[in-house]
């Protein structure tokens, strides 16, 4: 066995039936719900089967990868579709940790705020403490 199946150990009915068997309400729950979300709606499967294409591009499930391309293929998509979805959820991601720098650029500010105050407290002690020059024991 490769380390890839290993870390990866390919899907099979043996496995479903294992989920099944462990823990059969919620087994039977989560793919009722997976039906019920993939089904035609106010979005054709295509349209959510690209959509789940691009999340799992972000979650980075493998598994979800290969299920939901092989699924949006059956739905008609073409690979140019596909790889555009791929290419939205990088953007997004991308975009993500960039808007997210606004968090750290305020903690930057706050930190170089503290300092300045820091050094104010620090300036006001030493102007406001006698000198020793002059003073009998000085």
């Amino acid at each position: 066995m490769s380390d890839h199946e290993r870390l990866y150990p390919h899907p099979s009915g043996t496995i479903a039936e294992e989920w099944s068997r462990l823990a059969p309400r919620p087994a039977h729950a989560f793919h009722a719900f997976s039906s019920s979300v993939f089904a035609a709606g106010a979005l054709p499967v295509s349209t959510k089967q690209l959509i789940a294409v691009a999340v799992a591009h972000v979650t980075q499930c493998p598994y979800c990868i290969r299920s939901h391309t092989d699924a949006v293929i059956r739905a008609g998509a073409t690979a140019e579709k596909i790889m555009e979805a791929i290419w939205v959820a990088a953007e997004m991601r991308a975009g993500g940790a960039f808007a997210h720098s606004a968090l750290a650029l305020d903690a930057i500010a706050r930190h170089q705020t503290d300092q300045a105050g820091d050094r104010e407290k620090h300036t006001a002690v030493a102007v406001a403490a006698p000198s020793r020059k002059g003073s009998p024991r000085g």
